[in-house]
């Protein structure tokens, strides 16, 4: 059997970090077993559906490096399938049309509250042996409702979660067209999974209730079943579920926000699945070591700080002339346009393992491509009086020394030594003139960075 799995998220809003996990794990699933991974863009949801949710969707994916081997396919272009499926299933007697009103459903709901019962159809309109149906009322156009098995339990083996059981006489006839004919969302995804030979859907938890009734439509129908795996929740840093209405983020937000691919996936692949105690690894080994057995079906929780920390660790990794060329994108968002003075790739060197982000990188970045204006309260604090002199005389000094941080430090030693000073002394301002901040690496690696005549320049201007 080839194994093939999909991920099909609905183009309502962007891909969040939940939709992001689900796919992972689909495509990782359908790597490990030499399978086929199927993107699928489930938008019958017309009235919410947008282009620019679905162009979202396809951004997170290409961003994280998931490709998929078929797709997308659109619902929205297979109505003229599910149309002919329905037509089936009415014609063999596994679904009928309902014309119940909006507002005898509301008056039927109300009804079964008051007497304390779960509100849910009552089959007025489903045909029985011996059964006579009313006359059709003018005005209504029916929706059609699936006729689900009345009695018996519905069983699935899930792949996290172990034996679900539903009692069928707990779910109501599934409402599969709506009175203008558009099919609805549980029913599409049976035909789809069926005619694209799904053989393993791993989604969230939320889906389990939908289970059972595309278990019975699929049964229905004569269609092999797939197998499940429902996934846990993800927790935010709050410990509330993450959604889009609370704590979720696009994915495209963390490239924003500087955050590297490579690092998002390694940390969502350690949200609900674990290998031994490897914290660190690349998609080629989680592919190699996913399995099924090892997801926990209790929820997972979102550490910001540990995406953090293994961003820096793939920050450090990374070689100097990527990351030059995606900060490069972070400052061309600011307007900052960058020269070869000093190169990127060598600021990065020298900032690389004090940054978490790739947004920090560009923080520090920055200001070698800007005119930097001090904090006045910074120069008060550090351009005082006694150092001014040795400021004076190390600026003098420059014009002479060889433009290297071994010759920027000798003298800067020299300096501290004649004006019997500590290096923070004349660390601390050199760094407020150049740069407008207190701290960076070693001071005379950061000067070596700019031209000579930018830094005479510079302190000239306040010495």
């Amino acid at each position: 059997m080839t194994i093939r799995t999909r991920f099909a998220p609905s183009p309502t809003g962007y891909l969040h970090i939940g939709g992001a996990r689900t796919a992972l794990f689909s495509w990782a699933y359908a790597r490990k077993m030499g399978g086929t991974f199927i993107l699928r863009i489930e938008d019958t949801d017309v009235e919410r559906s947008t282009p620019e949710a679905v162009q979202a969707i396809l951004d997170g994916m290409q961003w994280l490096n998931l490709e998929y081997d078929e797709g997308p396919f659109y619902q929205m272009q297979r109505i003229d399938r599910y149309k002919t499926v329905l037509q089936q299933m009415l014609d063999e007697g596994k679904a009928y049309y309902c014309y119940t009103s909006t507002e005898e459903l509301d008056a039927l709901r109300e009804a079964q509250r008051v007497r304390g019962e779960k509100p849910r159809y009552d089959g007025r309109w489903r045909p029985e042996q011996g059964k006579t149906l009313p006359t059709p009322p003018a005005g209504i156009k029916p929706v059609v409702r699936f006729k689900n098995p009345k009695h018996g339990v519905t069983v699935w083996d899930d792949l996290v979660k172990g034996k679900i059981i539903f009692d069928n006489d707990e779910l109501d006839d599934l409402i599969i067209a709506r009175g203008d004919g558009t099919p609805t969302y549980n029913f599409c995804v049976v035909v789809d999974d069926w005619d694209m030979g799904i053989t393993h859907v791993i989604r969230g938890d939320d889906h389990v209730n939908n289970t059972p009734r595309q278990i019975n439509i699929l049964k229905a129908l004569g269609a092999t079943l797939p197998q499940y795996a429902h996934l846990s929740m993800i927790l935010g840093d709050d410990g509330q579920k993450l959604s889009k209405r609370h704590g979720a983020v696009s994915v495209m937000q963390y490239a924003d926000e500087g955050y590297l691919p490579e690092a998002v996936i390694n940390y969502l692949a350690r949200l609900g699945w674990s290998h031994g105690d490897d914290e660190i690894f690349t998609a080629e080994q989680f592919c190699k070591w996913f399995d099924l057995d090892h997801i926990t079906p209790s929820a997972a929780q979102f550490n910001t700080e540990k995406l953090r920390w293994l961003n820096q660790h793939y920050i450090k990794q990374t070689d100097n002339t990527r990351l030059a060329e995606l900060v490069k994108q972070h400052l061309a968002k600011r307007d900052v346009q960058v020269s070869d003075s000093p190169k990127l790739e060598a600021v990065i060197a020298l900032y690389k393992e004090r940054v978490a982000t790739l947004l920090e990188m560009a923080d520090e970045a920055e200001v070698f491509y800007t005119e930097v204006k001090p904090a006045q309260e910074l120069l008060d604090t550090h351009l005082t009086p006694d150092v001014i002199p040795a400021l004076q005389e190390l600026a003098a000094g420059f014009n002479e020394v060889v433009w290297e941080a071994a010759s920027i430090g000798a003298l800067i030693k020299t300096v501290l030594a004649k004006y019997n000073l500590k290096m923070p002394k004349l660390a601390m301002p050199l760094r407020v003139i150049l740069v407008g901040k207190t701290h960076t690496p070693s001071v005379d690696a950061v000067l070596a960075l700019f031209t000579k005549r930018a830094v005479i320049e510079r302190l000239k201007r306040y010495v």
